[in-house]
């Protein structure tokens, strides 16, 4: 049976691992905010109305939770496409 330490050189030795997100990785997370903040939205919502009947103002809160998740995951599915459609078009003259 081998030991952890043993092991932990070809575990540790693919990549340097600092603990901090890469620069990448922090765009990533600030597109995904408004979609991250709207998903916490709807949440805090429905948990409200965990353990008693919602009432017509619940239900008038959750749906407009509801809407702008949709509309903020729309809004980063555009993005993402517009990103991905201007990475591909090729710039300059005539072939």
């Amino acid at each position: 049976m081998k030991s952890i330490a043993a092991l932990q050189a070809a575990v540790t030795a693919a990549a340097p691992f600092d603990g901090e997100p890469s620069d990448a990785e922090l765009d990533a997370i600030d597109r995904e905010l408004p979609v991250i903040l709207a998903d916490v939205a709807l949440l805090d919502a429905q948990i409200m109305t965990i353990g008693r009947p919602p009432t017509e103002l619940d239900e008038r809160r959750i749906r407009r939770a509801r809407r702008r998740v949709l509309a903020a995951r729309r809004d980063l599915a555009n993005l993402t496409t517009t990103a991905a459609a201007t990475d591909t078009t090729v710039s300059g003259g005539a072939a």
